[in-house]
């Protein structure tokens, strides 16, 4: 079928054409005002003789160009990636390479990044595109890339027309993964599984044009770009959204926008609690609070409910986000799952042969529907390694219980054997998180060798400011609440951990640092 989700912005644009559809920075952006810049860059895109299937690349913080580019690339068929502005340059340089991205739109501050790089990447040249901050002692990158709201500011704001009809079926954008282990993959996402993503976010907070979402993820992530924007201007909503995290300011935000439905990671929540961030905020607006994951502390979870703020935990991956979501009239009799499977989803557990596992037993979680990636990027094997005869392998473990509901043990590489037993760390690690003392959440425990046991758990703590902890008592700790195999033979106590651009601890981070912390 001939459609794409750069209709979005053009049917808004005609229906509600005033509304704001973003406001940022605390300055509104009308739908009207949204995809006229959407078809300004679509004209500069064609311009420069970019052609569906082509791949176009922004290194962006936050900024409503960051839709511009989006609506263009999805209204004319080219393929979307999104960049971390945190990587550098080798980092940029791989996925630039590995996409075969033809253009490049990047903030100045971040120009750093590429300069370095120009001559090693797939851009071609006259396709460095700068978005200048008009901050002082930013470097001037004139030479070689061109301005971008020079290079569109005289460009027509009528629709562009097509070279080609765009297929619901034909890719979207590739967004990477975070790289956890080994070089990121990217994942394809459709202009299909985009739509049905939306239907699915929309269902589970029950969503209406009226509806005000905040958050302050990056939109290079999943989470920003697919779970929470897109959704949003899908349905005809309003974003409110800054350039990057800011606890104070997104307690204010709450207070001065209203916003109904707010999306916050659980980093982020612990950020927000420490900065007392809600402290004199009338939060009574909010009426649906997404984030968490199976990650978050019970003790996390109880200070926000609270406050009213009842998180919806839910478990998805750049693969298929969003595919699973507790309900709200669940949060408390459901605490410590990661709730249902959506309305455009199936997941189950499967056993190692392949065997659908009944409710209570630990398998690995697999998923099925429209939502489901493409596939990866360039990348056929990891691809049949993934997505086996159209049922996609999420390598995480868990079970599912009488009614439904998922719970997350842990990842099937997180796994370690101690004496013969299966050990999950991240069940030792949900536990301690709910340690007074211990910073929520943060407690990461990695399987090593023992000559004894083959392998024993060796766990990474950080205290909270100002408090200090024995491995003796850490034992002490988890008495009663896990079996003593269990325990882990050594504790390290280290002021942070290494983590992810999207709030998950880079476990593999520590395995090859071990042997220095030891």
């Amino acid at each position: 079928m001939s459609w794409s989700i750069g209709k979005i912005f053009s049917k808004w644009a005609q229906r509600n054409p005033e509304k704001s559809a973003l406001i940022f920075q605390d300055k509104p952006v009308t739908y009207r005002q949204m995809n006229e810049g959407i078809n300004r860059f679509a004209y500069c895109l064609q311009s420069l003789g970019l052609k569906k299937g082509d791949r176009i690349a922004v290194d962006l913080s936050n900024c409503p160009e960051f839709f511009e580019i989006f609506g263009a690339a999805a209204k004319l068929g080219l393929i979307f990636v999104p960049l971390n502005f945190r990587m550098v340059p080798r980092e940029v340089e791989y996925q630039l390479n590995h996409s075969g991205a033809r253009l490049l739109v990047f903030h100045d501050l971040f120009g750093k990044n590429v300069d370095p790089i120009r001559t090693s990447v797939a851009v071609e040249k006259g396709k460095y595109i700068v978005m200048k901050s008009g901050l002082p002692d930013v470097p001037d990158y004139s030479g070689w890339a061109s301005d971008y709201h020079e290079l569109t500011k005289d460009k027509p704001v009528s629709e562009p027309e097509m070279d080609e009809p765009v297929e619901l079926s034909d890719p979207l954008a590739i967004i990477y993964t975070s790289g956890v282990t080994g070089n990121p993959k990217g994942a394809v996402l459709s202009h299909e599984q985009t739509f049905f993503k939306d239907i699915q976010i929309q269902r589970y907070a029950n969503m209406c044009q009226d509806d005000v979402f905040l958050t302050q993820l990056p939109l290079f992530h999943s989470g920003g770009l697919f779970i929470v924007s897109l959704p949003t201007l899908d349905i005809g909503g309003t974003l409110i959204m800054r350039p990057t995290f800011d606890p104070r300011e997104f307690g204010l935000d709450i207070g001065k926008h209203r916003p109904t439905v707010v999306f916050v990671l659980t980093t982020m929540w612990r950020m927000l609690l420490q900065a007392k961030a809600f402290d004199g905020i009338d939060l009574s607006s909010v009426r649906v609070v997404f984030g968490g994951g199976e990650r978050t502390p019970k003790s996390l979870l109880d200070e926000l409910a609270a406050k009213g703020l009842h998180v919806q935990t839910g478990f998805g991956q750049t693969e298929n986000s969003a595919m699973a979501m507790v309900l709200r009239a669940d949060t408390e009799r459901k605490q410590g799952s990661v709730g249902l499977p959506g309305f455009c989803t199936e997941v189950w557990t499967e056993g190692p042969s392949g065997n659908k596992l009944p409710p209570g037993e630990i398998g690995e979680f697999v998923a099925t529907g429209p939502t489901v990636m493409s596939g990866y990027w360039n990348d056929p094997q990891r691809t049949a390694e993934t997505i086996v005869n159209g049922v996609l392998h999420t390598g995480d473990l868990g079970y599912v219980d009488d009614e439904g509901y998922l719970y997350i043990v842990d990842r099937i590489k997180d796994m370690y054997r101690s004496g013969g037993e299966n050990v999950y760390p991240a069940e030792i690690e949900k536990v301690l998180s709910d340690h007074p003392k211990i910073d929520p959440g943060m407690v990461s425990i990695i399987g090593v060798p023992d000559d004894k046991w083959g392998e024993t758990g060796k766990a990474f703590i950080v205290c909270k400011k100002g408090e200090t902890l024995t491995k003796e008592e850490i034992l002490k700790y988890l008495e009663g609440k896990v079996a003593k195999h269990k325990y882990p033979s050594h504790v390290v106590f280290i002021d942070s951990l290494p983590m992810t651009t999207s709030g998950k601890i880079r476990k593999s981070a520590l395995r090859e640092q071990e042997g220095k912390l030891l």
